[in-house]
């Protein structure tokens, strides 16, 4: 399960221009407090509280160049979710995710088959993944950047997801929603997805990195 905003004083994490931090890097540590000064949240103190992830109405995507040339899209279609949201004070925040690794799904069903087989996420060996948030700053009134360690294959790794908060409502059947988009870009290769091909050219048939797309809709527990 996930941890969406920790219980730290809110900390800068530094990527490289891809958006990628090296796994183990100081890079994917947060500051002492004091060390930095960030923008200020907005208020969402209304949001203090427990949510469900919604899955039917969320989505974990990843996509990844092939061939050098094109990019294939795929999402896990089972997932859970937590998060402990404190709206006054967003770094005192958590969440919880874990997906099950079986249900991917990219269109073509030979290429998930190869997907979760050995070869690559290997879903009878490795059935879950995880991610546990470890710290997150404000980087803008509804943006975040939040640190957290992704387990994969039972390889547990450091990532840095940047988050933006989407906005709640209450929907017609009187269930109060909030919605928050994330992405992150990893590289495969970090969690033991060495697998490959090579091109005549030299390049890789399948890119080592991977873009993770998040799109949450949470309901609040009663």
């Amino acid at each position: 399960m996930v941890s969406l905003f920790h219980r730290r004083s809110a900390s800068r994490v530094v990527a490289d221009q891809g958006g990628y931090v090296s796994p183990g890097s100081p890079s994917a540590t947060l500051e002492r407090p004091g060390e930095h000064r960030g923008p200020a949240p907005a208020d969402l103190s209304g949001l203090t509280g427990e949510w469900m992830v919604d899955p039917g109405h969320s989505r974990i995507g990843f996509s990844v160049r092939h061939a050098m040339v094109t990019t294939v899209r795929g999402a896990f279609t089972r997932f859970e979710g937590r998060l402990l949201l404190d709206g006054s004070r967003p770094e005192r925040s958590r969440a919880e995710v874990s997906v099950e690794i079986d249900s991917v799904d990219t269109g073509v069903e030979q290429r998930d088959a190869h997907i979760t087989g050995p070869d690559f996420l290997d879903a009878a060996a490795y059935p879950r993944m995880t991610f546990a948030s470890t710290g997150v700053e404000v980087s803008g009134p509804d943006t975040y950047r939040m640190a957290g360690e992704l387990t994969l294959r039972d390889v547990t790794r450091p990532v840095v997801l940047d988050l933006a908060f989407l906005g709640h409502v209450i929907d017609p059947f009187g269930y109060e929603r909030a919605g928050f988009d994330g992405t992150t870009t990893i590289n495969r290769v970090d969690w033991g997805l060495t697998y490959n091909n090579r091109l005549a050219d030299g390049g890789a048939l399948v890119s080592e990195r991977v873009r993770l797309q998040l799109d949450l809709a949470a309901i609040r527990s009663a």
